[in-house]
Order: C-alpha cells, then sequence, then structure tokens
C-alpha cells in the first residue's frame, strides 16, 4: 500500500479517503478495497519515515483533516519502485506444499485437492467474468486487472492438469 499511495500524492496533496477513493476507482472492485484505516496508518509511516509530509487543516463544524504531500524523498522512493522489476515467479505456494504433503499424512487424497482448487480457480473465473461484463466498459485499468487475473487462473488451471496427469502416471 505504501508506494500507491506515494504514486498517488504525486498528482498533488490529498487527505486519506481521497486516497481511498482514487484507488477504488482507478482499479474497480475487482482489486481488493483498501481499509480506510489501513490507509491512515500507512499515510502515518510514510510521514515518520519522511517519504510524505502531513498538514491539518481546520474545517468548519468538523474536525481537522491532514492533507499529505509527496516529499523529494517520496518523489525519490517512488522513482526507484517504478525503475523495480516484479518479484520472481512465486514458488511458495500453499496449495503447492498442501499437495506435496498430502501423501505424508494420509489424510487426503492428491488428486481429490486438485479437484477442490480446480473448481475453485473456475468459480473465481465465473466470477471475475461477470465482473468484467458489468463494471470494466469505461474502466481500462479495471478491464486489464480483470484481465490478467483471469490469465493467471488459466495458468493455474493448465497446471492443475499437469499436476494431475503427472500424479495418475505414477499410480
Amino acid at each position: 500500500m505504501r508506494l500507491p499511495l506515494l504514486a498517488l500524492l504525486s498528482r498533488g496533496p490529498a487527505h486519506g479517503y481521497e486516497l481511498k477513493q482514487d484507488l477504488e476507482q482507478l482499479l474497480g472492485s475487482a482489486y481488493p478495497q483498501p481499509n480506510v484505516g489501513q490507509i491512515y496508518v500507512t499515510l502515518g509511516r510514510l510521514e515518520k519515515s519522511g517519504l510524505i509530509e502531513g498538514e491539518d487543516v481546520a474545517q468548519s463544524n468538523r474536525p481537522n483533516k491532514r492533507i499529505y504531500r509527496l516529499t523529494d524523498a517520496g518523489t525519490e522512493a517512488l522513482r526507484a519502485w517504478f525503475e523495480e522489476t516484479a518479484d520472481e515467479p512465486r514458488v511458495r505456494d500453499e496449495f503447492f506444499m498442501k499437495l506435496a504433503l498430502a501423501p505424508r499424512t494420509g489424510l487426503v487424497d492428491q488428486i481429490a485437492l486438485i479437484n477442490r482448487q480446480r473448481r475453485e480457480y473456475l468459480n473465481t473465473m465465473r466470477n471475475l467474468s461477470k465482473l468484467s461484463a458489468t463494471e470494466t466498459r469505461d474502466n481500462r485499468i479495471a478491464h486489464l486487472l480483470i484481465e490478467g487475473a483471469m490469465l493467471h487462473l488459466q495458468a493455474d488451471l493448465d497446471w492443475l492438469e499437469r499436476c494431475q496427469e503427472e500424479l495418475e502416471g505414477l499410480e
């Protein structure tokens, strides 16, 4: 959450609730909606680390509002983030750990695990397809997010098929 908030603040000062709304509008409902409490905690940490500055602004009939702006250090951190490549392919996969350990426990069949996970992925794809049809017509970013998630799910489904073929070949 740190760096996306810095990116939003690069356009100009804002308060926490505005940043939450900006994220929701940008990413649509396919992306997990940020908790406003999490945003304010993160803003506090960013301020302590010198990446942003906060200023209290008086409001009539309401408590003061804290407006945040990016510092030079925040801009540099943001530039460095954009220069970094994405993480390596995932190798710490909880499902794979379950699949690998299942035979040692005797509690569950590996093929049953694969089938359960396949159903979950297919349900998720179905839900994303519905979401894409209703919410992403006017939001290209949300459409791309959903499309990327569906491509990852398809790759995961292909991998599950490969696991099943390999495990059935061992029997």
